[in-house]
């Protein structure tokens, strides 16, 4: 009903639930820890300029892989709150009660958020090993609108339908963080992981989901923050854009173009997270080279 809306959408202008809690009392350190990272973009470079990259692998493995615990641990959180708290999957509204569930949802949702500003390290990562190229705009675009846009979703919407994006997102980073964990190791295992384009599948697949999902509940009335609705669907359309170019350069080109693109193409967000080369590429560069020493030798 309107007046049920209504007490909704007033009541999260204001959400004193979370008003307490680390970062959120304001948008000031959110906004001042992303400015950093965009200076670090500039300024990383010309840093690295004439130094050698650093290698990280021990980082790199250590990192990746506690991402995939913390990922893991949200969507736990919010399948199991949700759960308990008998939420719909199809239309829930946000509780701002002080309900056990509830604030264990709020708390897996405030993670979440956290989770997306310790991915700024990507970033870090690509550029300290001087794989510039990798840091892509879509990289930099995901990286920076997420951490933000997040911190308004905690503020205003800690809950409700709130928990079906994050939860899917979260589940689709404990595989992806997980991949590139065992990338890390290096080309004994790295020549296993051949399932590396189906990562992008799944987000692809990730962002249409969520624009029917949000599409349902705008068309069914139901009574979650229509802002937060439509706002979804346009920031989805935007990544299954990019997304889908990154996969037709990647994987749909002719092989004259892609013989053209010696370098690898990634994304920057679910295909090159922070630092992981193409071995693929390396193995055929060097087979070639075997084949052109017999023949000559012949």
């Amino acid at each position: 009903c309107s007046t049920c809306l209504h007490y909704t959408l007033s009541q999260s202008v204001f959400n004193k639930r979370v008003e307490k809690w680390p970062m959120m009392t304001s948008p000031a350190p959110t906004l001042a820890i992303s400015c950093l990272y965009l200076l670090f973009l500039w300024a990383g470079p010309k840093y690295m300029q004439n130094r050698e990259p650093f290698q990280l692998r021990k980082t790199l493995i250590v990192y990746n892989f506690s991402m995939v615990i913390l990922n893991f641990y949200i969507a736990k959180e919010l399948l199991l709150g949700a759960r308990a708290a008998g939420y719909s999957y199809l239309c829930q509204p946000v509780s701002y009660s002080n309900d056990v569930n509830e604030v264990r949802i709020a708390s897996a949702l405030w993670w979440y958020y956290i989770s997306k500003g310790v991915e700024y390290l990507d970033t870090v990562f690509f550029i300290l090993r001087k794989k510039i190229n990798q840091v892509s705009f879509l990289h930099v675009y995901h990286h920076c609108t997420m951490f933000i846009l997040w911190w308004i979703g905690i503020k205003w919407v800690p809950g409700g339908q709130s928990f079906f994006g994050a939860g899917i997102n979260s589940s689709i980073h404990v595989l992806m963080y997980g991949y590139y964990g065992l990338a890390a190791f290096g080309p004994k295992i790295q020549k296993f992981l051949w399932w590396k384009k189906y990562l992008t599948i799944i987000q692809m697949i990730q962002f249409h989901v969520t624009i029917g999902h949000a599409g349902h509940s705008l068309y069914t009335g139901c009574p979650f923050p229509a802002w937060m609705q439509w706002a979804l669907i346009g920031y989805a359309v935007t990544f299954i854009i990019l997304f889908g170019n990154f996969y037709y350069q990647t994987y749909r080109r002719t092989p004259r173009s892609a013989h053209k693109a010696a370098k690898p193409v990634t994304n920057g967000v679910s295909m090159a997270t922070n630092g992981y080369n193409k071995l693929q590429d390396v193995e055929e560069n060097g087979q070639k080279q075997q084949k052109k020493g017999r023949a000559k030798r012949e």
